[in-house]
C-alpha cells in the first residue's frame, strides 16, 4: 500500500540519521521514533498519500488528537519537536519545500519545579544495612546517583573501567555522547566497593558496573522499581531516580551557590537549564526567612 510507505520509509531514514550522524542517545532516538510513528499512523489514517497534502490544519489536528488522548503538554511539546526536526530533515533533502509545522505551537507546560528530597530524606532512604546482594547493589546505585548527580541512564551505562584515580572520579557519557568527569563522595565509593565484592558472585561476560541476577546490564526500569521499593521500605513516599539528581543539584546550590560548577557536574549544555535550581534555592531561602524573621511570620 503506497500510503503506508511514503512516510514510514523516511521516518526510518531520519531515525538512522539522528542516531548515526547527529549521534543522539538511544533513549532520545527511541522517543523520536515513537513520536513520528504516531504521526505517520495519523496521516495514514487520513488516507494521505504524499507530503504536499500535509498542511498546517492536518498538523494542528494531530496535536489536538494527542491532547484528546490525555498526553500531557510536556510530552506534546516533545512530539512537536520530533515532527519539526523530521520535516526540517525532509526539507534539507529536497522532499518538501516548506514545513507545515512551522507555525504550529504546543500547549504551554505548567512551570512545575522538580521534586526534591531534603537532606534528611536522603539520610532516611540510605539508613539501613544491606542484607542481600541486591540491596548492596541498590545502595551503590543510589549513593552514586546522589553523589554525582547522574541521570539514571548514565548510571546504568557505567563500566568498571570508567573509574579513575582510585575511584575518586568517574567518566560519564551524557546526552549527545558528551563525556564529563565527575567526582565521587566517600559514601558512594565505599558502597561501590562493597558492590564490586558482591558482583564477583554473579557469572557474567560484561564490563557493566551494575548487573541483574542474570549477569547482564541493569535496565532503567529495574532501577525505578528497586528505588520505589527501597523508599517504601524506609518509610518514605515513592521516589524516582531523577529526584536524586534534582536533590544533588539543589543541595549543592544551597551549600555553594556555584551555578557554573553545578552545570558542569550535571552535564547541561546550557546554563539556562541549570537555572531552574535557583528557583528552588530561592524557595528554600524564603521558607527559612518566613520561619526565622520575627516580622515575616504570619
Amino acid at each position: 500500500m503506497e500510503n503506508e510507505t511514503f512516510i514510514n520509509k523516511n521516518v526510518e531514514e531520519y531515525i538512522s540519521y539522528i542516531a548515526d550522524v547527529k549521534n543522539l542517545s538511544k533513549n532520545t532516538t527511541n522517543s523520536y521514533k515513537r513520536d513520528l510513528n504516531k504521526f505517520a499512523n495519523f496521516v495514514i489514517g487520513l488516507e494521505i498519500t504524499n507530503y504536499s497534502s500535509i498542511n498546517d490544519e492536518i498538523c494542528s489536528a494531530w496535536i489536538g488528537d494527542l491532547f484528546s488522548d490525555g498526553i500531557n503538554p510536556r510530552s506534546i511539546q516533545r512530539h512537536l519537536s520530533s515532527a519539526k526536526g523530521f520535516f526540517k530533515y525532509l526539507k534539507k533533502n529536497g522532499l518538501v519545500n516548506t514545513s507545515p509545522f512551522d507555525l504550529i505551537s504546543a500547549p504551554k507546560t505548567p512551570s512545575n519545579l522538580p521534586d526534591v528530597l531534603s537532606p534528611e530524606d536522603v539520610e532516611q532512604l540510605l539508613n539501613f544495612k544491606p542484607s542481600s546482594l541486591v540491596e548492596v547493589r541498590d545502595m551503590a546505585i543510589v549513593e552514586l546517583i546522589y553523589s554525582s548527580g547522574l541521570r539514571v541512564s548514565e548510571a546504568i551505562d557505567i563500566d568498571i573501567a570508567d573509574f579513575e584515580e582510585d575511584m575518586s572520579f568517574l567518566r560519564v557519557i551524557g546526552k549527545g555522547s558528551k563525556t564529563r568527569l565527575v567526582p565521587l563522595g566517600k559514601f558512594a565509593i565505599n558502597a561501590i566497593k562493597n558492590w564490586l565484592i558482591e558482583r564477583e558472585k554473579i557469572v557474567n561476560n560484561t564490563d557493566a558496573l551494575f548487573l541483574n541476577s542474570k549477569g547482564t546490564r541493569l535496565s532503567v526500569r529495574s532501577v525505578q522499581i528497586r528505588l520505589k521499593k527501597m523508599a517504601l521500605k524506609q518509610g518514605l513516599p515513592p521516589i524516582y531516580p531523577h529526584m536524586l539528581r534534582h536533590s544533588f543539584a539543589t543541595h549543592m546550590l544551597e551549600s555553594s551557590g556555584d551555578l557554573r560548577t553545578i552545570q558542569e557536574l550535571l552535564g547541561h549544555s546550557s546554563l539556562s537549564t541549570t537555572q531552574i535550581y535557583t528557583k528552588l534555592d530561592y524557595q528554600h531561602l524564603a521558607k527559612i526567612y518566613d520561619q526565622a524573621h520575627p516580622r515575616a511570620k504570619k
